[in-house]
């Protein structure tokens, strides 16, 4: 296959495209699902089961198949599991406080929120864990874990009090710009390592986490209040909120994959021999 020219950078973005879609298989396996029900479900009278509580036992089906098939490993889906816990704790308040609602009954919920709605936040830290490994990330001037602890902490917070008290995000925007402004990311696609800056790739990611989130409301799986009467886009706003809840998934990763920067790679000599890889550690 060509390596360079524009084929070579073609055969590059068709492989970043594939290695994207598999990092995403359990999120896209649930919007795959949240669209498909939306159809299904027209006549929801005449179901047996309602489509809240299907979408929750499909996304267990799924969990325990990626586990099973070894998609993810039993760190990572404990970490994916806290930030299920996580999210669902948030969706509990935000429903009580109005900020948006799930329309459709259903018998496995919390108060007004489906258990099925977990799942949403489990699937962004599934991608966050899988896309470590898919594109062998290494991360140069990473920050210290404590500090980007605390400013997870914070946004959680944040979540929460600006119900009551005034609201931080702009000051937390500046403490992530300023605390991940050296960082870059080395990713490896298919022949070739490639770097971004990491407040680039958030940006990045929370974006189509926003695209994912209105399929969800477009299909009615859950509705912010200004989308009741008539389906409109949802509020470039939530760009930000996604762009600082993702955040909290990334440092929850790192607490299981510890950063590794690109020096590690460069300081292996690898040398393939009688059809075996060698690794010998240079000094």
């Amino acid at each position: 296959m060509p390596r360079h020219g524009i084929s070579g950078a073609l055969v590059e973005f068709l492989v970043f495209g594939l290695k994207q879609a598999w990092a995403c298989l359990f999120g896209g396996a649930m919007l795959g699902l949240i669209i498909a029900t939306k159809f299904i479900w027209s006549d929801a009278d005449n179901m047996l089961l309602s489509r809240y509580d299907f979408l929750f036992i499909a996304a267990l089906v799924i969990q325990l198949g990626m586990l099973i098939f070894k998609l993810e490993t039993i760190g990572e889906a404990k970490v994916i599991l806290i930030f299920h816990v996580v999210g669902t704790i948030m969706e509990i308040f935000k429903t009580h406080a109005g900020s948006w609602v799930y329309p459709e009954h259903n018998l496995l919920r919390i108060g007004g929120v489906p258990l099925f709605s977990g799942f949403m936040y489990a699937a962004i830290g599934s991608y966050m864990a899988r896309i470590n490994r898919i594109f062998d990330i290494r991360l140069n001037r990473y920050p210290p874990f404590a500090a980007t602890a605390l400013l997870a902490v914070a946004i959680y917070v944040n979540f929460f009090a600006h119900h009551y008290l005034p609201d931080v995000r702009l000051a937390l925007f500046a403490f992530t710009a300023l605390l991940y402004w050296p960082t870059v990311m080395h990713y490896r696609v298919f022949r070739f390592r490639h770097r971004m800056p990491l407040l680039l790739a958030f940006l990045l990611v929370a974006l189509f986490i926003w695209f994912a989130e209105n399929i969800g409301t477009w299909s009615q799986a859950w509705l912010y209040p200004g989308q009741k009467a008539q389906w409109v886009p949802v509020s470039l706003s939530k760009l930000g909120s996604w762009y600082l809840l993702m955040i909290i998934s990334v440092v929850l990763v790192t607490w299981v994959h510890p950063p590794r920067p690109l020096e590690d790679e460069a300081g292996a000599d690898i040398r393939p021999r009688a059809g075996k890889v060698k690794v010998r550690k240079t000094s």
